[in-house]
């Protein structure tokens, strides 16, 4: 098959590649509201575990859109999942900022857990992903500048709201392989 091919049948069986966003929304959402409930410290170690729940909720998710979220045919799934894997080698560096110095882990895991959006704009031949990648970045650091005594909620509502915008482009993008 040529990459024009493995892009149809990955536009396809994704159904627009929904599942994963949402399920991050989700979570991020109940992290802030969790933010405004607990302490920092406990708000922050609650985002270590709850973070590890996105993939299992968008299965979920993707088991109620017909959306195939792993594929072991299509060597463009492979590469989104290896994307995926990268950017999970970051706990390497979340885990001893969270021992040592956790006002750091919201600005690590918000930017950290966003960067395979990139692949993935390659992947569609759309721009969403790097807009996704950028705009959390900058506005993660912002975030998490402008509010240090709320680091935690802050960087939450940027992650909800930048996959808010990655959601509407999603839907709403025309896809060249239908």
């Amino acid at each position: 098959m040529s990459l024009d091919d493995y892009r149809k049948e990955f536009e396809c069986s994704a159904n627009r590649s929904l599942s994963m966003p949402l399920a991050g929304a989700i979570i991020w959402a109940v992290i802030a509201v969790v933010a405004t409930q607990l302490s920092e410290p406990t708000s922050t170690l609650i985002l270590l575990f709850a973070s590890g729940a996105i993939f299992p909720v968008a299965l979920l998710i993707a088991r109620f859109r017909g959306e195939n979220l792993v594929s072991s045919s299509n060597p463009l799934a492979k590469l989104i999942g290896l994307s995926i894997l990268m950017v999970n080698l970051l706990w390497a560096v979340h885990i001893p900022l969270f021992l040592y110095s956790p006002t750091f882990v919201p600005l690590s895991l918000g930017v950290g857990l966003g960067l395979h959006w990139i692949v993935y704009s390659w992947i569609v031949q759309h721009p969403v992903g790097i807009i996704h990648a950028i705009l959390r970045t900058v506005l993660i650091l912002l975030a998490w500048l402008a509010f240090p005594e709320s680091r935690l909620l802050a960087v939450s509502v940027v992650v909800v709201f930048v996959y808010a915008v990655s959601i509407y482009q999603m839907t709403t993008r025309p896809i060249a392989y239908t």
